[in-house]
């Protein structure tokens, strides 16, 4: 991982599983869907999903695990599950307090999910005041814009382009906590800070700028931006 750090004036955020606990709650939907066929959802498979749209998600897991069922077939299946399941997700430590930061100084942020539009409404039910906040959100998997999904740049480069001022990919920081995502940033020509499941390895963070156990960690000051008063 570098570290040597460069200042940035614009942050770019994931959103499942840095911002929002999903990743326990798609575990569970993947795994649900994989035992009605009597299969298993080893964990190469799941490191393979994170970050991906959701076409991509039913696409790998249907070929992985061996599913006798159509990608569209799973995708049904797994967005069902996922409205009952998702609305009731907590933020992860250290994201609100990320955010409002942010806005108090006037740092432009925005999001670039993954997730397809009416996917992010359910999930942001319970965070509807904080997620205002955002300048714009880019929803990969619904975005006509999107042409591939992560591991391309694409989506980080379409969130970037959209803030009023346009900044240079190089000023712009990325908050991921998939290796596709990383990978992604990176492409992009972004710094990328990584927060990972403690189950990612670590040569799956070789890509990020700087690797963390929570948000709650993070240094603005390191990236020149203001720091946290305590």
């Amino acid at each position: 991982m570098a570290q040597n750090f460069k200042s940035v004036t614009h942050c770019i955020f994931d959103m499942d599983g840095l911002l929002l606990d999903t990743e326990p709650v798609y575990e569970e939907v993947i795994r649900q869907i994989a035992q009605t066929y009597n299969k298993t959802y080893p964990i190469e498979v799941r490191l393979k999903l994170l970050g991906t749209t959701e076409p991509r998600t039913a696409e790998i897991a249907v070929t992985d695990l061996g599913l006798p069922i159509s990608p569209q077939e799973f995708l049904e299946k797994f967005q069902k599950l996922c409205r009952t399941l998702l609305a009731n997700c907590p933020l992860k430590p250290g994201a609100e307090r990320l955010l409002r930061h942010l806005h108090t100084h006037n740092i432009p942020f925005c999001l670039a999910t993954s997730s397809g539009e009416e996917m992010v409404e359910i999930k942001i039910t319970n965070h509807r005041e904080l997620f205002k906040l955002f300048h714009h959100r880019v929803c990969g998997s619904t975005d006509p814009e999107v042409k591939q999904g992560k591991p391309a740049p694409d989506i980080f480069l379409i969130a970037a382009s959209r803030f009023p001022d346009k900044p240079d990919p190089s000023k712009c920081l990325v908050f991921e906590d998939a290796p596709n995502g990383v990978k992604a940033g990176h492409s992009a020509g972004m710094q990328v800070v990584m927060v990972p499941d403690e189950r990612v390895p670590l040569e799956m963070s070789a890509l990020a700028t700087q690797r963390l156990r929570s948000l709650e960690e993070f240094q603005p000051e390191l990236y020149g931006l203001p720091p946290f008063k305590n």
